[in-house]
């Protein structure tokens, strides 16, 4: 049987560095981890550490050829048997829920036909805006999965909701969506 594609989708937020350990995790449950990063995401965390953990290439920006016939977003958009969204910025989030596409990770967003999972991390106040509200509203009735976010200490310095769910909690949603 083969390994089921997990696209890990990583956006620009402090919580980026988790995604390298989410990765791990996913390769040692037996998944094909693709790692599709923000321009933002490198910010925070290098595509050599995800390369490295996945096994697999990296993608930050638009690439116009795959191995095969289809562009390359197109190509991970059909393969993924999970789109994780993990972390998903406040940013990410408003470009999803708004049909915006002018990264990769947005680009698979609108083309999976995948169960798409999203993790948000941002800060609090951001998270408790009416937009993010909205924003988190609407992708729910397009069908996508939230997990979090968690309460506690935030990168900021605020104290509250906004922080990336905890690692094994990600895992254990991956591997309930997946019955794996």
């Amino acid at each position: 049987m083969n390994a089921p594609i997990i696209v890990l989708g990583v956006s620009g937020s402090i919580a980026a560095y988790k995604s390298a350990d989410i990765a791990s995790q996913l390769v040692k449950l037996g998944c094909d981890v693709r790692v599709v990063m923000t321009e933002n995401a490198t910010r925070f965390i290098t595509p050599l550490t995800l390369h490295t953990l996945s096994r697999n290439q990296v993608v930050v920006a638009k690439q116009t050829t795959s191995d095969d016939w289809k562009p390359s977003h197109i190509a991970l958009a059909d393969s993924a048997a999970l789109l994780l969204i993990a972390p998903a910025s406040a940013n990410v989030i408003a470009e999803l829920a708004n049909g915006l596409a002018n990264h990769p990770l947005a680009e698979i967003a609108l083309a999976t036909r995948a169960p798409i999972l999203i993790a948000p991390a941002m800060n609090g106040n951001m998270w408790e805006h009416p937009a993010t509200k909205r924003n988190i509203e609407l992708l729910k009735s397009f069908g996508s999965r939230m997990i979090g976010p968690a309460s506690g200490t935030l990168a900021c310095g605020y104290e509250g909701l906004g922080r990336l769910a905890d690692t094994s909690e990600i895992i254990a949603a991956v591997r309930d969506i997946l019955g794996v």
